[in-house]
């Protein structure tokens, strides 16, 4: 063997190791993340942060779909995982704490279930989008987590469909079984119609004229209509369109990212990383990876002991845009070596081989071995502070819930203001469902005090809604509910409801 061929055979060796590295870093923190969603979520409650309050008092009282989900029938798989079942469990056991926490178990694990999903799923040549799949968990999901939005469980769809729509088999069964995939990826966000969109560029890397491609087409095609039938058939309430409408253009405002503190703190390190590398192979400094990192741990460390006042809380809402744009590339991505693997991979993409070829070499991976670790150290530091932040939160407004401190300018002599609590917890606040988080932190469901926030402007239910609840038979306290329905009927009064309430007759507040 001549010296050049054996040094092509040492280079290649090399590059094998050094992936091999790369792929059990980024398996080991997919999976682990995705146990850690779930026992975090349920060990600190996260199912009650932001809007998961709502939706989980919405659980306890059995009226998820009345309270909120007909306004988004476009996301109907999410309420059918996650809230029938919970629901189920409550009318049964008459529990709702069980039932929260059936909620919190199926949100939490979708994750873990997603990747166990797409690991049966992918026979792509050693598994590729798996572990593709499993970076995107540990570097993505966690700018989210804690925060209720259906794009989580967009993510865990978007794996097991698009290695479904690659790997499975011709026939009827398998276009079936694609059909059902796409059916409830389109069905969990109104985002989710981007990703299968990119699933399908993702086909027509294998040829335009790939059964694959036509299999899925079809399929979409077959999607789309009943999305679109669904979402005429049931449309929102007329309050809440507007709201719909700005959540909307939020969801795809870029400008989301550069209001996050901990995206910010992410690209700085990544990018400081990046930079450090180049340095010190300019240089020809031995190890120049390993040094990076020490002098970006250096820097992180003295930015967190001396320099860090953020918190990563409701930005977790917004960081939803990061899913949206990231998933589509690491799903091109995935599919791209995944085919070019099984030597499936036939459409030209200009600068394609170029990019996977750059992207396969030896200081590329360990570059993003060195930028992936650093991610995950960011990510559990901030999920760390948050949790902490969460339960020293929860632990004051139970404290208001469960004290004698009153405002009765709020509309009831047992309503208390959030304004009470510390400057510092009241940015895990989510003025529309304190109130909800108050009753749900308090012994068997039943405050002395319902927690109002002063500054609230979207009114989750109306007059009319909270009204029919509190007459229902629930397990959760009447008298709860009648303080749910006494704040819900000072702000979304709806004429006729009540016309005997002393409180239904108070003039109406503008709505938001």
């Amino acid at each position: 063997m001549s010296s050049a061929a054996y040094d092509g055979l040492h280079a290649d060796a090399a590059v094998a190791s050094d992936l091999l590295v790369l792929r059990r870093l980024v398996m080991g923190a997919g999976l682990c993340w995705a146990i850690v969603f779930v026992v975090a979520g349920l060990g600190y409650g996260l199912q009650l942060f932001g809007d998961g309050s709502i939706f989980s008092y919405a659980v306890a009282v059995e009226e998820a779909w009345r309270f909120h989900w007909h306004n988004i029938p476009g996301r109907l798989f999410v309420y059918l995982f996650c809230y029938v079942p919970a629901e189920a469990y409550v009318h049964l056991a008459r529990d709702p704490q069980g039932g929260i926490a059936v909620y919190g178990i199926l949100f939490f694990g979708a994750q873990l279930i997603g990747l166990a999903a797409t690991w049966a799923a992918d026979r792509s040549r050693g598994r590729i989008i798996f572990a593709y799949a499993c970076g995107s968990t540990a570097c993505l999901c966690p700018f989210v987590f804690g925060f209720p939005t259906e794009m989580w469980m967009a993510h865990a769809l978007f794996w097991p469909t698009l290695a479904l729509c690659h790997c499975t088999p011709r026939g009827i069964g398998g276009s079936a079984l694609v059909f059902l995939a796409l059916l409830a990826l389109a069905f969990t966000h109104e985002g989710a119609l981007v990703l299968a969109v990119a699933i399908l560029f993702t086909l027509a890397l294998r040829g335009v004229r790939d059964p694959a491609l036509l299999r899925a087409t079809a399929g979409f095609s077959g999607v789309v209509l009943v999305w679109a039938a669904v979402k005429a058939e049931l449309p929102p309430d007329d309050y809440i369109v507007d709201v719909l409408h700005r959540a909307a253009l939020n969801f795809i405002d870029v400008r989301n990212l550069a209001a996050s503190d901990r995206f910010l703190l992410m690209a700085g390190a990544v990018a400081g990383y990046a930079i450090a590398v180049a340095i010190l192979r300019l240089l020809a400094v031995a190890r120049p990876r390993a040094y990076a990192s020490a002098v970006v741990l250096a820097a992180l460390i003295a930015y967190w002991l001396g320099f860090d006042h953020a918190l990563h809380a409701d930005n977790r809402y917004y960081l939803r845009t990061i899913l949206l744009m990231a998933l589509p590339v690491l799903g091109g991505l995935a599919a791209a070596y995944g085919l070019r693997a099984d030597g499936r991979l036939k459409l030209a993409v200009p600068l394609l081989p170029q990019l996977m070829t750059a992207l396969a070499g030896r200081p590329m991976i360990q570059a993003t071995a060195g930028a992936v670790g650093l991610m995950m150290l960011v990510h559990a530091v901030e999920t760390a502070k948050f949790v902490g932040a969460w339960t020293d939160y929860k632990a004051a407004v139970r404290s208001l819930a469960n004290g004698t401190a009153a405002d009765p300018g709020l509309g009831d002599p047992l309503f208390v203001s959030s304004a009470r609590i510390d400057a510092e917890l009241n940015r895990l606040s989510w003025s529309s469902t304190v109130h909800f988080l108050s009753v749900l932190l308090a012994p068997g469901f039943a405050p002395a005090r319902l927690v109002v926030d002063p500054r609230q402007g979207y009114f989750w239910l109306s007059c009319e809604t909270a009204t029919q609840d509190e007459s229902a038979y629930r397990a959760v306290p009447v008298e709860s509910r009648r303080l749910v329905r006494v704040q819900a009927c000072l702000h979304r009064f709806t004429r006729g409801v009540c016309p005997k309430s002393a409180v239904c007759s108070l003039p109406a507040t503008s709505d938001p």
